[in-house]
C-alpha cells in the first residue's frame, strides 16, 4: 500500500542546500524512497518558505524556481485554504504548535496523510488519531 507523507520545508532545504551534509544525505535517501514507496504532499506554504529560506543562503531567483519546478513535479501540492487556516487555529489552541507549525498539521490531515516528515515536531506524537510525526534524524522507535 502507497502511503500518504507530508514533508516540512527544512527537509527540502537540506536537499538543496549543502551545509550539513550528513543531514542532506539523510533527507536525500528518506526522499529517495518515498518516491517509490509514498505519496508526498506539500503545501503553497512549504513552497513559500523554501524560497525564503534559498534566498537566504544566496540563491538567486532562477534557481530556486528551477528547485520549486523539481519539487511541484514529485509532490502533490496543496493550498492552504480558509478551511486549512481554521484547522490551524484549532490545532494551536489544542497541542500548543506555532501557528506556521499548525498550518502545516493542518495541511498534512487535510491531504489526507498519515506521516509527516518535520525535525521541527514532536517525533512519533499522533496528531487527531490519525497523522504521525516522524523526525527523519531520530533513528531510535
Amino acid at each position: 500500500m502507497i502511503e500518504k507523507a507530508f514533508l516540512d520545508t527544512n527537509l527540502f532545504v537540506y536537499v538543496y542546500t549543502d551545509g550539513d551534509k550528513e543531514k542532506h544525505n539523510t533527507v536525500s535517501q528518506l526522499m529517495g524512497n518515498m518516491l517509490i514507496d509514498s505519496e508526498i504532499y506539500i503545501s503553497t506554504q512549504v513552497l513559500n518558505e523554501f524560497y525564503v529560506s534559498l534566498a537566504k543562503y544566496k540563491r538567486t531567483h532562477e534557481e530556486i524556481t528551477g528547485f520549486i519546478n523539481e519539487i511541484t513535479q514529485a509532490a502533490n501540492v496543496r493550498a492552504v485554504s480558509l478551511p486549512i487556516v481554521e484547522q490551524a487555529l484549532r490545532l494551536k489552541g489544542k497541542y500548543g504548535y506555532s501557528l506556521w507549525d499548525s498550518l502545516i498539521l493542518a495541511s498534512a490531515l487535510e491531504s489526507g496523510c498519515a506521516l509527516l516528515f518535520s525535525e521541527d515536531l514532536q517525533h512519533n506524537q499522533i496528531i487527531e488519531g490519525s497523522l504521525r510525526i516522524r523526525n527523519p534524524f531520530v533513528n531510535v522507535e
